[in-house]
């Protein structure tokens, strides 16, 4: 006869938990092997629309779609140009990081941004004048995103900035990104002092005009193959971009030394580009858009195609609910902070840069590049665990972005919202941190995640979408 209780009472018990640690740890303090299944509840008051999204018979089959199109996506720059001729922007429009966001909501950052976009293109007499104009509402604010581009932090654009411009022939799909203008004070972290705007000015002088003739001259450059390449050098491609630059400033120096400017200028330009540690940025930022572009608009997906910030809001778009936003109150990053500034000083997360997290790097590609954790706070295992937690909530594995210390596994990329619900996992963003007040400029970098409303919100949508069953 077969024992009923398989040995129960002659061998070790094993115990297998899930939910609160307090019953597990209290095993293993008396030496009793614990497997724990690693159950967490959904975010509250999801239950019944999450049940409806993960039931859809649609769902499957879109994030698998959706994810394809992402990392078949191309990301070649073509041109460097100004906004007015790239995007069409018209005088008296500015572009802004973010879902939208009026003159009374935005944050300090955001209204020195602004501030310093009216002064560059001549449209007030001071800072003063500008606040006053702004505050009447004499000009347009739009989000980068709505003409499909990004801008990093305040992501403030004005017609005469100029832009890189790249291209996704599979898809069929255009994106953008300003120049970087280094770190500091600078107009995307909200300071618009003199030296900001001489800056903004050289770089529209010389800058833009010395690598549009780079690039026209030495043909268009593959940034999505940078992006793989630099994950193995020891970037994430949002706050690590060192070998990035370097990889780019290598494409683009034999055009750059042979444009047609002074020998003056064309030093300049080089030496710019090459102190500039995040100048690649803006290049992986618009390639990642573009990777986003093209999983939009697939019914009954419910992978993630936008999360920006404006420093006010934190905002997401979802490839089955189309271009509609959700968002919540932006969290403030929690890192290291430059010189006498400290949490006091940081405003609430800011910034279309988020862009590369969505597409697979960045927060998502730490455990690719453990030094990050020297900048945004943190320490090596916690780089290595936000990589693995990632898995958690996304559809895919990248094929070409890959992690060297996982075995060369793909970055987790596609973020499933109804797994973000069912988990309770947010995503892991590290960013820079921009002073609370207007014209302070960076203050720091940290780690950040958004709000868990913009995940319930989209779920609430996504569920309301489902076909009935008749």
């Amino acid at each position: 006869m077969t024992d009923p209780l398989h040995g129960l009472l002659t061998t070790d018990p094993v115990v297998a938990t899930s939910g609160v640690a307090l019953f597990a740890d209290a095993l293993r303090d008396q030496a009793v092997p614990v497997a724990d299944a690693g159950w967490r509840p959904p975010l509250p008051g999801t239950e019944a629309a999450l049940a409806r999204v993960m039931g859809d018979p649609r769902r499957t089959e879109a994030n698998a779609t959706a994810v394809a199109r992402m990392t078949a996506a191309e990301a070649v720059l073509v041109d460097v140009a100004p906004a007015a001729d790239v995007v069409g922007l018209e005088r008296g429009t500015f572009l802004h990081a973010g879902p939208p966001v009026d003159w009374e909501r935005a944050s300090g950052p955001m209204r020195g941004a602004l501030i310093g976009a009216v002064l560059l293109e001549g449209l007030a007499d001071g800072p003063e004048d500008a606040e006053r104009r702004l505050a009447a509402g004499d000009f347009t604010l739009e989000p980068c995103h709505h003409r499909g581009g990004v801008g990093p932090m305040a992501g403030v654009v004005s017609p005469s900035m100029w832009l890189y411009v790249l291209r996704d022939d599979v898809h069929g799909n255009t994106s953008w990104c300003s120049l970087n203008e280094g770190l500091g004070k600078v107009l995307r972290y909200g300071a618009y002092g003199p030296e900001v705007i001489d800056r903004l000015r050289w770089m529209s002088g010389v800058l833009g005009p010395v690598l549009q003739q780079a690039v026209r001259s030495t043909g268009p450059v593959d940034i999505r193959a940078i992006v793989a390449q630099m994950l193995q050098m020891g970037d994430e491609g949002h706050n690590r971009n060192r070998a990035g630059s370097l990889m780019l400033l290598r494409e683009l120096l034999p055009g750059m030394i042979t444009a047609h400017a002074s020998s003056a200028d064309v030093a300049e330009a080089v030496r710019f580009a090459g102190a500039n540690e995040h100048f690649f940025l803006n290049l992986g930022m618009p390639a990642c858009k573009l990777a986003t572009l093209a999983a939009e608009g697939i019914p009954g997906s419910t992978v993630v195609t936008t999360m920006a910030r404006n420093g006010t809001d934190f905002g997401i778009r979802v490839s089955g609910t189309g271009e509609r936003w959700f968002t919540g109150p932006a969290n403030t990053p929690d890192g290291l902070f430059l010189g006498d500034f400290g949490p006091d000083d940081a405003n609430p997360d800011i910034g279309d840069s988020a862009i590369t997290e969505t597409g697979g790097i960045g927060g998502f590609a730490m455990a690719a590049a453990p030094a990050i954790v020297r900048f945004v706070g943190g320490d090596v295992p916690f780089a290595l665990a936000a990589t693995k937690r990632m898995y958690e909530v996304t559809v895919g594995e990248h094929p070409a972005y890959q992690v060297p210390v996982l075995g060369f596994r793909g970055t987790p990329v596609g973020i499933d919202t109804a797994l973000v619900c069912r988990t309770g996992e947010l995503p892991q963003i590290n960013t820079g941190m921009a002073g609370r007040v207007a014209g302070t400029g960076q203050v720091g970098a940290g780690l950040v995640t958004p709000p868990a409303e913009c995940f319930t919100a989209a779920v609430e949508a996504l569920a309301a979408a489902v076909p009935s069953r008749s």
